[in-house]
């Protein structure tokens, strides 16, 4: 029997709920809760696949989910891939791929990273030309972290006065300078398996239990959009569970936020709908790509690794 592991933190509703939908679906696979100790340079896995919803927050889960994929388990998200990927990266091979995304810019952080001095920097302009940087983004914008979740440290600016006060609290952060795109609709899209497409209308600037309580609904042409949109995005940073968001202006879908591989998917925050398609999508996935057996690598390259398929790895049934 094939078997799912579930690596997670303080989640309380999803995980359980997942386990029992695999185990209910007898289709030779289980799932349950991983439990790990210590890791050793041979230590062996018993999972054919691992979902991982905590590493993003926990160093020692990450190095053990690479090291469980160097042993065929097959993770989700690709852990190599997911250490090595930032937001502003992100939007750089997104308009490169013509997806509409905001005007971004990227900042050095306002003070010096730990173990640095002035001289670590002798290549970094001083003063920056600050009033390059808002005369291509503009005002208001966000200023939020380069690579950075959870809303924290995110601050919605809108004079030259304003961002350098908040920018002076950024510490040794590296952050980033974005348009900020007046919507009249924006969505929040579950993207499952580079294929399966889940549009929820999402309103932000509601509290956080009624952000999922909004009063637009997309088109039959802007759904297929949206669509289309999250699995190109998906196929290109090679994402498998992810959330896609879009601000549209002007009838235009721009891609805001989607380094997303451990997605909120709490019953009572996203609402029970959603909680049901999540919850059904996932299983299937997980599931099919459990009975396609470990994949193995046969190569030992970086690039295997990162891409996380190819001629480098194969499944063993």
């Amino acid at each position: 029997m094939k078997k799912i592991g579930l690596l997670f933190g303080m989640e309380q509703s999803f995980p359980p709920a997942l386990v029992a939908e695999i185990n209910s679906r007898n289709e030779d696979v289980s799932a349950e809760f991983v439990r790990i100790g210590g890791v050793t340079l041979e230590s062996l896995f018993e999972y054919d696949v691992i979902l991982d919803r905590i590493s993003q927050d926990v160093p020692f889960y990450r190095a053990m989910l690479k090291v469980a994929a160097l042993n065929g388990v097959r993770v989700v998200n690709n852990p190599f891939w997911w250490s090595a990927d930032d937001k502003f990266f992100n939007y750089a091979v997104a308009d490169k791929a013509g997806i509409p995304v905001p005007k971004t810019a990227l900042l050095p952080s306002k003070s010096h990273p730990p173990d640095t001095t002035s001289e670590s920097f002798r290549n970094l302009m001083f003063p920056l030309n600050w009033q390059e940087v808002f005369d291509n983004v503009g005002f208001p914008s966000w200023l939020k972290p380069f690579d950075g979740g959870g809303w924290k440290h995110v601050y919605k600016i809108h004079s030259v006065e304003e961002f350098f006060e908040r920018y002076s609290e950024t510490g040794d952060i590296v952050m980033t300078l974005q348009e900020s795109i007046e919507f009249t609709e924006y969505y929040r899209c579950y993207c499952i398996g580079r294929k399966h497409v889940h549009v929820m209308p999402y309103e932000p600037r509601n509290p956080h239990h009624l952000r999922y309580a909004a009063d637009f609904a997309p088109t039959d042409a802007m759904r297929r959009t949206l669509e289309e949109l999250c699995v190109k995005i998906c196929t290109i940073l090679g994402y498998d569970f992810n959330t896609v968001e879009f601000a549209v202006r002007d009838g235009i879908p721009y891609a805001i936020d989607y380094m997303n591989p451990a997605p909120d998917a709490e019953r009572s925050s996203i609402g029970e709908e959603n909680f049901e398609w999540i919850l059904s999508t996932a299983a299937t996935f997980l599931i099919d790509l459990a009975k396609k057996g470990r994949a193995v690598p046969t190569e030992y390259l970086w690039s295997t690794f990162l891409t996380g398929q190819g001629k480098g790895q194969k499944g063993h049934k």
